[in-house]
Protein backbone atom coordinates (compact mmCIF):
# COMPACT_ATOMS: atom_id res chain seq x y z
CA UNK A 1 0.00 0.00 0.00
CA UNK A 2 2.97 2.29 0.60
CA UNK A 3 3.81 2.32 -3.12
CA UNK A 4 0.36 3.79 -3.85
CA UNK A 5 0.61 6.53 -1.20
CA UNK A 6 4.27 7.40 -1.77
CA UNK A 7 3.68 9.81 -4.71
CA UNK A 8 1.33 11.93 -2.57
CA UNK A 9 4.24 12.83 -0.26
CA UNK A 10 5.76 15.10 -2.91
CA UNK A 11 4.32 18.53 -3.62
CA UNK A 12 5.03 18.34 -7.35
CA UNK A 13 3.12 15.04 -7.53
CA UNK A 14 0.18 16.53 -5.64
CA UNK A 15 -0.05 19.32 -8.23
CA UNK A 16 0.37 16.82 -11.06
CA UNK A 17 -2.43 14.58 -9.75
CA UNK A 18 -4.78 17.57 -9.41
CA UNK A 19 -3.91 18.57 -12.97
CA UNK A 20 -4.56 15.03 -14.22
CA UNK A 21 -7.99 15.00 -12.61
CA UNK A 22 -9.21 18.26 -14.14
CA UNK A 23 -7.42 17.88 -17.50
CA UNK A 24 -8.44 14.24 -17.87
CA UNK A 25 -12.08 14.96 -17.01
CA UNK A 26 -12.29 18.02 -19.28
CA UNK A 27 -10.73 16.24 -22.25
CA UNK A 28 -12.88 13.14 -21.81
CA UNK A 29 -16.03 15.25 -21.44
CA UNK A 30 -15.29 17.40 -24.49
CA UNK A 31 -14.04 14.40 -26.46
CA UNK A 32 -17.54 12.92 -26.57
CA UNK A 33 -18.73 15.86 -28.70
CA UNK A 34 -15.64 15.55 -30.90
CA UNK A 35 -16.37 11.85 -31.49
CA UNK A 36 -20.07 12.42 -32.18
CA UNK A 37 -19.33 15.28 -34.59
CA UNK A 38 -16.48 13.31 -36.24
CA UNK A 39 -14.00 16.11 -35.61
CA UNK A 40 -11.07 13.91 -34.60
CA UNK A 41 -8.95 14.71 -37.66
CA UNK A 42 -9.77 18.41 -37.38
CA UNK A 43 -8.78 18.32 -33.71
CA UNK A 44 -5.52 16.63 -34.67
CA UNK A 45 -4.76 19.39 -37.17
CA UNK A 46 -5.59 22.04 -34.57
CA UNK A 47 -3.31 20.43 -31.97
CA UNK A 48 -0.35 20.54 -34.37
CA UNK A 49 -1.12 24.09 -35.47
CA UNK A 50 -0.76 25.32 -31.88
CA UNK A 51 3.03 25.10 -32.06
CA UNK A 52 3.80 28.26 -34.08
CA UNK A 53 1.51 30.34 -31.85
CA UNK A 54 3.19 28.95 -28.76
CA UNK A 55 6.62 29.62 -30.25
CA UNK A 56 5.77 33.22 -31.13
CA UNK A 57 4.35 33.80 -27.66
CA UNK A 58 7.50 32.34 -26.10
CA UNK A 59 9.62 34.72 -28.19
CA UNK A 60 7.76 37.86 -27.16
CA UNK A 61 6.39 37.15 -23.66
CA UNK A 62 8.23 34.02 -22.51
CA UNK A 63 6.30 31.18 -20.90
CA UNK A 64 3.52 33.36 -19.53
CA UNK A 65 0.37 31.16 -19.45
CA UNK A 66 -1.92 33.91 -20.79
CA UNK A 67 0.51 34.67 -23.62
CA UNK A 68 0.77 30.99 -24.55
CA UNK A 69 -3.02 30.69 -24.42
CA UNK A 70 -3.56 33.61 -26.79
CA UNK A 71 -0.74 32.59 -29.11
CA UNK A 72 -1.96 29.02 -29.46
CA UNK A 73 -5.57 30.11 -29.89
CA UNK A 74 -4.73 32.61 -32.65
CA UNK A 75 -2.58 30.07 -34.51
CA UNK A 76 -5.29 27.40 -34.39
CA UNK A 77 -7.99 29.84 -35.51
CA UNK A 78 -5.74 30.98 -38.34
CA UNK A 79 -5.35 27.40 -39.61
CA UNK A 80 -9.06 26.57 -39.20
CA UNK A 81 -10.30 29.74 -40.92
CA UNK A 82 -7.50 29.67 -43.48
CA UNK A 83 -8.37 26.12 -44.45
CA UNK A 84 -12.04 27.07 -44.83
CA UNK A 85 -11.24 30.11 -46.98
CA UNK A 86 -8.74 28.19 -49.09
CA UNK A 87 -11.32 25.50 -49.78
CA UNK A 88 -13.97 28.06 -50.75
CA UNK A 89 -11.68 29.85 -53.23
CA UNK A 90 -10.00 26.88 -54.89
CA UNK A 91 -10.73 23.34 -56.03
CA UNK A 92 -8.95 21.94 -52.96
CA UNK A 93 -11.23 20.27 -50.43
CA UNK A 94 -11.35 21.58 -46.85
CA UNK A 95 -9.64 18.56 -45.29
CA UNK A 96 -6.72 18.91 -47.73
CA UNK A 97 -6.40 22.65 -47.17
CA UNK A 98 -6.43 22.30 -43.37
CA UNK A 99 -3.85 19.50 -43.56
CA UNK A 100 -1.60 21.61 -45.80
CA UNK A 101 -1.81 24.65 -43.50
CA UNK A 102 -1.23 22.74 -40.27
CA UNK A 103 1.86 20.99 -41.69
CA UNK A 104 3.25 24.36 -42.78
CA UNK A 105 2.40 25.86 -39.39
CA UNK A 106 3.96 22.93 -37.52
CA UNK A 107 7.20 23.22 -39.52
CA UNK A 108 7.26 26.98 -38.96
CA UNK A 109 6.84 26.49 -35.21
CA UNK A 110 9.72 24.01 -35.03
CA UNK A 111 11.90 26.45 -36.98
CA UNK A 112 11.32 29.55 -34.84
CA UNK A 113 11.20 27.95 -31.39
CA UNK A 114 14.97 28.39 -31.00
CA UNK A 115 14.52 32.18 -31.00
CA UNK A 116 12.43 32.14 -27.82
CA UNK A 117 13.48 34.53 -25.04
CA UNK A 118 13.56 31.72 -22.52
CA UNK A 119 15.43 28.47 -22.92
CA UNK A 120 12.73 25.93 -23.68
CA UNK A 121 13.11 22.45 -25.11
CA UNK A 122 11.01 21.52 -28.11
CA UNK A 123 10.09 18.31 -26.26
CA UNK A 124 8.40 20.50 -23.62
CA UNK A 125 5.81 21.61 -26.19
CA UNK A 126 5.61 18.34 -28.11
CA UNK A 127 5.27 15.84 -25.24
CA UNK A 128 4.63 17.94 -22.12
CA UNK A 129 5.98 17.47 -18.60
CA UNK A 130 3.22 17.35 -16.02
CA UNK A 131 5.72 16.93 -13.17
CA UNK A 132 6.88 20.49 -13.84
CA UNK A 133 3.42 22.02 -13.79
CA UNK A 134 3.30 25.35 -11.97
CA UNK A 135 0.50 26.85 -9.90
CA UNK A 136 -0.32 29.30 -12.72
CA UNK A 137 -0.70 26.37 -15.15
CA UNK A 138 -2.95 24.63 -12.64
CA UNK A 139 -5.20 27.68 -12.31
CA UNK A 140 -5.48 27.90 -16.10
CA UNK A 141 -6.51 24.23 -16.20
CA UNK A 142 -9.22 24.93 -13.62
CA UNK A 143 -10.49 27.98 -15.51
CA UNK A 144 -10.59 26.31 -18.92
CA UNK A 145 -12.06 23.10 -17.49
CA UNK A 146 -14.78 24.95 -15.58
CA UNK A 147 -15.76 27.09 -18.58
CA UNK A 148 -15.76 24.12 -20.96
CA UNK A 149 -17.88 21.84 -18.79
CA UNK A 150 -20.31 24.65 -17.90
CA UNK A 151 -20.87 25.70 -21.52
CA UNK A 152 -21.23 22.16 -22.84
CA UNK A 153 -23.72 21.34 -20.08
CA UNK A 154 -25.69 24.57 -20.51
CA UNK A 155 -25.98 24.13 -24.29
CA UNK A 156 -26.36 20.34 -24.26
CA UNK A 157 -29.80 20.32 -25.91
CA UNK A 158 -29.04 22.63 -28.89
CA UNK A 159 -25.67 20.94 -29.32
CA UNK A 160 -27.41 17.58 -29.51
CA UNK A 161 -29.64 18.89 -32.30
CA UNK A 162 -26.68 20.46 -34.10
CA UNK A 163 -24.72 17.22 -33.91
CA UNK A 164 -27.45 14.82 -35.06
CA UNK A 165 -30.13 16.84 -36.90
CA UNK A 166 -28.72 20.05 -38.34
CA UNK A 167 -31.71 20.68 -40.59
CA UNK A 168 -34.14 20.31 -37.67
CA UNK A 169 -31.93 22.50 -35.51
CA UNK A 170 -31.95 25.29 -38.09
CA UNK A 171 -35.73 25.19 -38.40
CA UNK A 172 -35.95 25.61 -34.61
CA UNK A 173 -33.71 28.66 -34.68
CA UNK A 174 -30.60 26.95 -33.29
CA UNK A 175 -27.43 28.80 -34.44
CA UNK A 176 -25.68 25.69 -35.74
CA UNK A 177 -22.69 27.53 -37.20
CA UNK A 178 -22.04 29.48 -34.01
CA UNK A 179 -22.34 26.36 -31.84
CA UNK A 180 -19.89 24.38 -33.97
CA UNK A 181 -17.48 27.32 -34.08
CA UNK A 182 -17.71 27.56 -30.30
CA UNK A 183 -16.98 23.83 -30.07
CA UNK A 184 -13.80 24.37 -32.10
CA UNK A 185 -12.72 27.18 -29.77
CA UNK A 186 -13.29 24.95 -26.71
CA UNK A 187 -11.21 22.20 -28.33
CA UNK A 188 -8.32 24.61 -28.83
CA UNK A 189 -8.58 26.03 -25.30
CA UNK A 190 -8.64 22.55 -23.77
CA UNK A 191 -5.62 21.47 -25.79
CA UNK A 192 -3.67 24.53 -24.68
CA UNK A 193 -4.61 23.87 -21.06
CA UNK A 194 -3.38 20.28 -21.52
CA UNK A 195 -0.11 21.41 -23.08
CA UNK A 196 2.00 21.20 -19.92
CA UNK A 197 0.64 17.77 -19.10
CA UNK A 198 0.81 15.94 -22.40
CA UNK A 199 2.08 18.22 -25.19
CA UNK A 200 0.64 19.00 -28.61
CA UNK A 201 1.44 15.61 -30.16
CA UNK A 202 -0.36 13.46 -27.58
CA UNK A 203 -3.20 15.82 -26.61
CA UNK A 204 -5.55 14.24 -29.14
CA UNK A 205 -5.19 10.86 -27.40
CA UNK A 206 -6.34 12.28 -24.07
CA UNK A 207 -9.35 13.83 -25.79
CA UNK A 208 -10.44 11.01 -28.11
CA UNK A 209 -9.60 7.72 -26.39
CA UNK A 210 -11.87 8.04 -23.29
CA UNK A 211 -14.86 9.14 -25.38
CA UNK A 212 -14.24 6.49 -28.05
CA UNK A 213 -14.02 3.78 -25.39
CA UNK A 214 -17.33 4.82 -23.80
CA UNK A 215 -18.90 5.14 -27.27
CA UNK A 216 -18.13 1.46 -27.86
CA UNK A 217 -19.89 0.50 -24.61
CA UNK A 218 -22.91 2.80 -24.32
CA UNK A 219 -25.57 4.10 -26.72
CA UNK A 220 -26.89 6.74 -24.31
CA UNK A 221 -26.03 10.29 -25.32
CA UNK A 222 -26.49 11.61 -21.78
CA UNK A 223 -23.99 9.08 -20.38
CA UNK A 224 -21.23 9.65 -22.94
CA UNK A 225 -19.78 13.02 -21.75
CA UNK A 226 -19.79 12.21 -18.03
CA UNK A 227 -18.49 8.66 -18.42
CA UNK A 228 -15.82 9.94 -20.81
CA UNK A 229 -14.80 12.56 -18.28
CA UNK A 230 -14.53 10.05 -15.43
CA UNK A 231 -12.56 7.61 -17.60
CA UNK A 232 -10.25 10.41 -18.76
CA UNK A 233 -9.53 11.49 -15.18
CA UNK A 234 -8.93 7.93 -13.93
CA UNK A 235 -6.76 7.08 -16.93
CA UNK A 236 -4.67 10.23 -16.53
CA UNK A 237 -4.04 9.61 -12.82
CA UNK A 238 -3.25 5.93 -13.44
CA UNK A 239 -0.79 6.82 -16.20
CA UNK A 240 0.85 9.40 -13.94
CA UNK A 241 1.32 6.87 -11.12
CA UNK A 242 2.74 4.32 -13.55
CA UNK A 243 5.18 6.90 -14.92
CA UNK A 244 6.28 7.77 -11.38
CA UNK A 245 7.06 4.17 -10.39
CA UNK A 246 8.36 2.98 -13.78
CA UNK A 247 10.38 6.17 -14.44
CA UNK A 248 8.89 6.71 -17.90
CA UNK A 249 7.52 9.94 -19.46
CA UNK A 250 4.09 10.77 -18.06
CA UNK A 251 2.42 11.87 -21.33
CA UNK A 252 3.01 8.60 -23.22
CA UNK A 253 2.13 6.60 -20.09
CA UNK A 254 -1.25 8.35 -19.82
CA UNK A 255 -2.06 7.77 -23.49
CA UNK A 256 -0.95 4.13 -23.28
CA UNK A 257 -3.27 3.48 -20.32
CA UNK A 258 -6.20 5.01 -22.19
CA UNK A 259 -5.15 3.11 -25.31
CA UNK A 260 -5.32 -0.21 -23.44
CA UNK A 261 -8.82 0.67 -22.20
CA UNK A 262 -9.86 1.48 -25.77
CA UNK A 263 -8.56 -1.85 -27.09
CA UNK A 264 -10.37 -3.74 -24.31
CA UNK A 265 -13.61 -1.90 -25.15
CA UNK A 266 -13.11 -2.69 -28.84
CA UNK A 267 -12.67 -6.38 -28.07
CA UNK A 268 -15.04 -7.00 -25.16
CA UNK A 269 -17.80 -4.36 -25.30
CA UNK A 270 -21.06 -6.23 -24.55
CA UNK A 271 -22.82 -4.65 -27.53
CA UNK A 272 -20.15 -3.73 -30.07
CA UNK A 273 -17.05 -5.68 -29.02
CA UNK A 274 -15.51 -7.76 -31.79
CA UNK A 275 -15.04 -10.89 -29.65
CA UNK A 276 -18.29 -10.44 -27.73
CA UNK A 277 -20.29 -10.11 -30.96
CA UNK A 278 -18.76 -13.22 -32.48
CA UNK A 279 -19.33 -15.29 -29.35
CA UNK A 280 -22.92 -14.09 -29.11
CA UNK A 281 -23.62 -14.93 -32.76
CA UNK A 282 -22.16 -18.39 -32.25
CA UNK A 283 -24.25 -18.87 -29.13
CA UNK A 284 -27.47 -17.86 -30.90
CA UNK A 285 -26.64 -20.12 -33.82
CA UNK A 286 -26.13 -23.09 -31.50
CA UNK A 287 -29.43 -22.40 -29.74
CA UNK A 288 -31.28 -22.22 -33.06
CA UNK A 289 -29.66 -25.46 -34.19
CA UNK A 290 -30.72 -27.24 -31.01
CA UNK A 291 -34.30 -26.00 -31.39
CA UNK A 292 -34.35 -27.15 -35.01
CA UNK A 293 -33.05 -30.59 -34.03
CA UNK A 294 -35.84 -30.95 -31.43
CA UNK A 295 -38.53 -30.07 -33.97
CA UNK A 296 -40.39 -33.28 -35.04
Amino acid sequence: MNWLLEPFEFEFMQRAILACLIIGFTNGFLGSFVVLRRLALVADALSHSLLPGLAIAAIFVGLNPIGLLLGGLLAAIFVALGGHLLARNSRIKEDTSIAALYVIAFAFGITIIKFAKVKVSLDHFLFGNILGIASSDLWMCYAVGGITIFLLTAFARPLQLALFEQSVAKTQGVPVGALLAGLIVLIVLTMIASLQAIGVLLSLGLMILPAASVYLVSDRYAVLPWAGGVLGALGAVTGLLISFHANVPSGPAIVMVLGIVFVLAYLFSPTYGVLSTRLRKKHLHEESLKRWEKTP
